[in-house]
């Protein structure tokens, strides 16, 4: 009789993600996920093919678990400025919790290290990116929601950028001050040229 897996594809998933997004994906051995996860190499094979495409499952797993709640709030109908603040905000907040320096963003780190050469994660490095110009650019549109003729699309990709350097800059600094002062001063910059431009 077929002994009872220990784990499900999701927790091995969650496990593999925690370290995939500390070490990144070229520094995580086979035998590394095995001894984080106590999944045996057959087991990773069996159920994903093998590190790349449990890497790929991780960055679907990061999405849903981390990403999709985050964003929630600049996504809603009603978002604005103060939803986008509150975004970057509540996510230097959960990286003062971990401990900073943090591992960042695991899209972040994936952009520069994978998504070059790596055609599967850069589709998925793009989706999540066009996630975030989407949700940016919706509260923009509210918070401009009387001006048209400032160009949205611009400022939310100019946000995307900012986003992807701050949570780069959260893995080499322990100062959490510093990150929302820089968030305050370019959303202070964002707020300026909607109302004043």
């Amino acid at each position: 009789m077929p002994r009872t897996k220990s784990y499900t594809k999701e927790t091995l998933a969650d496990s593999a993600m925690e370290l995939f997004w500390t070490r990144g994906y070229t520094a995580t051995s086979l035998d590394d996920l095995v001894n984080a996860t106590g999944v045996s190499r057959h087991g990773i094979y069996s159920d994903f093919g093998g590190k790349h495409a449990l890497f790929l499952s991780c960055l679907d797993h990061y999405r849903a678990t981390i990403v999709t709640p985050a964003l929630g709030q600049v996504e809603a109908p009603s978002a604005n400025l103060d939803a986008i603040a509150a975004y970057f905000y509540e996510q230097i907040g959960r990286a003062e919790a971990i401990g900073l320096p943090g591992p960042g963003c695991l899209f972040a780190n994936t952009m520069t290290e994978l998504a070059p050469r790596d055609d599967e994660v850069r589709v998925r490095v793009k989706t999540h990116n066009d996630r975030l110009r989407g949700a940016f650019l919706n509260a923009l549109q509210h918070a401009a929601s009387n001006r048209s003729d400032v160009d949205l699309e611009i400022m939310a990709e100019t946000i995307v950028i900012f986003a992807q350097g701050l949570w780069s800059a959260s893995r080499v600094t322990e100062d959490a001050g510093a990150l929302r002062t820089s968030v305050r001063q370019f959303l202070t910059l964002i707020s300026g040229r909607i109302k004043n431009d």
